[in-house]
């Protein structure tokens, strides 16, 4: 009947509801995808938010010393919280840096250590040789302990995804290159690390 009603409207008429229907069918198909829309909006804020969060599960350390003693923390830590699922990441910077050296031959020196397990005389620890015995003596330490070589831990943190940052301005202060850094690390300035750090739970100064 309705159908029938139309075809006996005057084609004029018939042209403008017709032109109605599709305007209403139209609106409608808008209303629907505006929704549609929000609701995809609002779920990626909430995944963007929950990552965010997730992000902030991470650990920013700093390496500013370049002594083998002082050398094992930062890479110890970082490999530990990789273990942990944390994200981590060691800025190298200062004297640091001579960590990532290619060529490096780190040392520990038993002059004025009073934290070595032999306490040696300051007149002991300045005689010629000294850093040396010194270095060997905690390098079979740590060997005893089958705890793994700096290089060693180096590998480790990039295996496991261990952000590992050389500074940059380090790098012109001193005037070293790239080429003299191992392969597989970033390169950054301060204002990239603290960017990093300000979504850390973990930050630590060694």
């Amino acid at each position: 009947m309705t159908t029938e009603l139309v075809k006996e409207l005057d084609p004029q008429l018939r042209s403008s509801l017709n032109k109605y229907i599709d305007q209403r069918i139209v609106q409608a198909s808008k209303q629907i995808y505006d929704s549609l829309l929000n609701k995809i909006e609002t779920l990626e804020e909430k995944v963007r938010a929950g990552e965010q969060k997730a992000n902030k599960n991470r650990a920013a350390i700093i390496a500013s010393k370049g002594t083998l003693d002082m050398a094992y923390p930062p890479l110890l830590l970082a490999t530990g919280a990789r273990s942990m699922g944390i994200e981590a990441s060691i800025f190298f910077t200062l004297y640091g840096i001579n960590i990532l050296r290619k060529d490096a031959n780190l040392k520990v020196a038993p002059l004025a250590n009073p934290a070595m397990p032999m306490p040696v005389p300051n007149l002991i620890g300045a005689l010629p040789g000294m850093t040396a015995m010194a270095s060997m003596m905690m390098k079979n330490m740590f060997k005893k302990q089958s705890v793994p070589t700096i290089k060693e831990l180096l590998d480790m943190c990039r295996d496991s995804g261990v952000k590992l940052v050389a500074c940059q301005m380090t790098l012109d202060v001193l005037g070293m290159k790239k080429e003299d850094l191992i392969d597989g690390i970033e390169y950054g300035g301060l204002a990239t690390f603290i960017e990093y750090g300000m979504g850390a739970t973990i930050t630590l100064y060694v």
